[in-house]
């Protein structure tokens, strides 16, 4: 049978890898989104993909224009990936919990209303974790999110359990934590990808955080929220994204190696900890090496000019 998607926060990072993904395999993408810039589209698609995009400017807090967007464009998988990041979500709290929480059960409801849809991916965040549940935690622990993200995240995590005991909505919820990768230009963990950025135009960056975490490639994120909206049939399912856990200076070491005239100009700040722990526990991690992702990286930075 055909597929058609529609991908909620298409602009953004994930959105912007999962839409070039689906073009690729000839799969027709409808991008929801709020905003109107389109600089990460247009920083991994070919002239000839971003013009094979629909765009609708819509709000998921508008039921009515989820509704139409289904409706009208024949959806079949939904990939919902539009919220508001740590910074945002910190700064106007109200404002946050309306797009991240209310705009969410919008998504879910939009979806049990249609039998056509056949499958739903959601983000969650590795930010539904404190620092302190541990340097390793498991895809079933329970977590104590420190942040306003994490603790909306966290609610959408029991939504989407309470949909499918209720109504019978599948879901699959993945936790991304360090994405890197063009178009990573925002939200508290972009620091790694900023500094490719910053090397491949030979500018200084300074990482504002140091310490361990777990790092995984946009390609590979956006790969596994296809996947996984196609393999969403039963249950509220949740998953880390798993992928290599590593220190900041192992990603700076990485940088110098493509940027070998960078070395010195890319620090990072020791004394500042993401307020997660180091490594989740997967059941399928993503795959690329370090290395691979970030001379991939900064050669699409080189090539672009970005």
């Amino acid at each position: 049978m055909s597929e058609r998607f529609l991908i909620t926060g298409a602009l953004g990072c994930i959105g912007a890898w999962a839409t070039r993904q689906l073009l690729t395999e000839g799969v027709p993408v409808v991008a929801f989104d709020l905003g109107a810039s389109r600089h990460r589209l247009e920083l991994v698609l070919s002239e000839e993909q971003l013009a094979d995009v629909t765009f609708l400017h819509g709000d998921i807090t508008d039921p009515a224009a989820l509704d139409r967007a289904l409706d009208e464009h024949g959806i079949t998988h939904v990939i919902h990936l539009a919220a508001l990041l740590v910074p945002l979500a910190k700064a106007d709290p109200p404002r946050g919990a309306l797009v991240n929480v209310v705009g969410t059960v919008n998504v879910f409801e939009a979806v049990k209303r249609r039998a056509g849809i056949r499958g739903l991916a959601y983000a969650s965040s590795a930010a539904v974790y404190d620092a302190a549940d541990g340097a390793r935690v498991a895809e079933d622990a329970d977590g104590h999110p420190v942040t306003y993200y994490g603790v909306h995240k966290q609610a959408n995590e029991g939504m989407a359990r309470v949909a499918w005991l209720d109504d019978g909505v599948a879901s699959v919820g993945l936790r991304p934590y360090v994405v890197y990768g063009p178009g990573r230009d925002t939200g508290l963990t972009a620091g790694p990808t900023l500094a490719m950025q910053a090397a491949a135009g030979g500018e200084t960056y300074r990482i504002p955080f140091g310490g361990r975490m777990q790092l995984q490639y946009a390609a590979d994120a956006a790969a596994a929220f296809v996947e996984a909206s196609r393999t969403a049939t039963e249950g509220a399912i949740l998953r880390n994204l798993g992928g290599p856990c590593v220190h900041v200076r192992e990603v700076v070491a990485a940088i110098e190696e493509v940027v070998p005239e960078a070395a010195g100009t890319i620090s990072w700040d020791d004394e500042r900890s993401l307020p997660f722990p180091e490594e989740f526990e997967a059941r399928a991690p993503v795959s690329t090496p370090l290395e691979r992702g970030v001379r991939e990286t900064i050669e699409l930075f080189r090539r672009t000019g970005t």
